[in-house]
């Protein structure tokens, strides 16, 4: 079964938008359920740091920008990363800064580049435990989204490499098969994943107390807490002591052990992303 290559973007009487996008090549559930699904944050939960930054780390290979832009983009990742400083003012700026590397880039060539770069430098780092957790869900019957704060596009890309069912991610404003430079609607971060995920339940029939959510961070509170078995992986410092006071399940593949639930510093995590920054 083939799936289509739509993305579909939705506004709530708030003015939030949320966007997802089906994989290519989705293979249909092997006994279907139609109201049940599970979610899954993309950076440090799907994959080892930050989906965006082993992207750009194609694009400065392949000379697209200098060493110095892919430096200051990794500094801001370290930072919101380590320091969860993800303010309004830092998302207003990474968000600009995103907007106008892509104004004027063709969908379809993003698309091409999202796929060599998957294939040459996320691959390798897509955390084997999580990806087995994604697949029990598949051979459930369950359809597996990706949610992140990444362009749709990428995934999409992401998902389909993976066989997964589709992506949640931030909608860029397309004209006549390019990017504008615009946002439609906002940053996929923090309570937007939660609407999003509220949005497509609504149009794909899912009962959210029936859904399952993994992430690595406290950001994505709102999404865990809105389905009904929240799962933390590789959980920052702050995720993981409120997944202990609400008795949530706890997975940890960052010390090398294929599904181990226990807790690990949140130094680990720092650590692998200051390896990733500094190669």
């Amino acid at each position: 079964m083939v799936r289509s290559r739509k993305v579909t973007v939705s506004t709530d009487v708030h003015g939030h938008t949320a966007g997802w996008a089906e994989a290519e090549s989705a293979p249909p559930p092997s006994v279907p359920d139609p109201t049940a699904a599970a979610f899954f944050d993309v950076d440090n939960t799907m994959m080892q740091g930050a989906s965006i930054y082993w992207f750009a780390r194609g694009l400065a290979a392949r000379n697209y920008f200098t060493t110095a832009d892919l430096a200051r983009f990794a500094w801001q990742q370290l930072r919101f990363r380590m320091l969860a400083r993800e303010h309004a003012g830092d998302m207003s700026q990474a968000r600009d800064a995103a907007l106008a590397f892509i104004e004027g880039w063709r969908v379809d060539e993003m698309e091409r580049l999202a796929q060599e770069i998957f294939d040459e430098m996320m691959a390798p780092r897509i955390w084997v435990g999580t990806r087995q957790l994604a697949q029990r869900h598949l051979d459930a019957g369950e359809r597996v989204w990706l949610v992140s704060a990444a362009p749709v596009e990428i995934g999409r890309v992401i998902a389909s490499r993976l066989g997964l069912t589709g992506a949640i991610g931030t909608v860029a404003e397309i004209v006549d098969g390019a990017y504008t430079g615009r946002l439609a609607g906002d940053l996929m971060h923090g309570p937007a994943k939660a609407e999003a995920v509220r949005q497509l339940a609504a149009v794909e029939g899912l009962d959210l107390t029936r859904c399952a959510a993994y992430s690595d961070s406290a950001n994505d509170l709102p999404l865990l807490s809105s389905v009904g078995r929240p799962v933390a992986v590789n959980p920052d410092g702050a995720l993981l002591r409120r997944a202990r006071e609400y008795g949530w399940e706890v997975c940890d593949f960052r010390t090398g052990r294929r599904a181990v639930k226990i807790a690990v510093p949140s130094t680990a995590a720092a650590g692998i992303l200051v390896g990733a920054v500094s190669a």
